[in-house]
């Protein structure tokens, strides 16, 4: 399942700017980026009431994307702590 493209909404980088610190975000982009080769990695969680819409876990913070098999393409929607994101 390799050759997925990342799309990342401008938001969601913006989210990722605001995370305190620089340890946990390396961590975060590095999960992201291993999303390309395996949208659905071990941990990940398809979010109740959607059909594409799921969620992976690094430490305390959550990023929410969408899979689009058809196109080939995961777009990262959100990116927070866990006590904020699904709100």
């Amino acid at each position: 399942m390799a050759g997925y493209k990342l799309l990342i909404k401008p938001s969601a980088g913006k989210e990722l700017g605001a995370v305190s610190a620089k340890g946990d975000r390396l961590r975060i982009v590095q999960r992201i980026h291993g999303l390309v080769e395996d949208p659905r990695p071990p941990g990940s969680e398809k979010l109740a009431g959607y059909d594409d819409r799921y969620r992976v876990r690094q430490g305390n913070y959550r990023v929410v994307y969408l899979i689009d098999d058809k196109k080939r393409e995961v777009t990262v929607y959100r990116i927070g702590h866990r006590r904020e994101v699904y709100r």
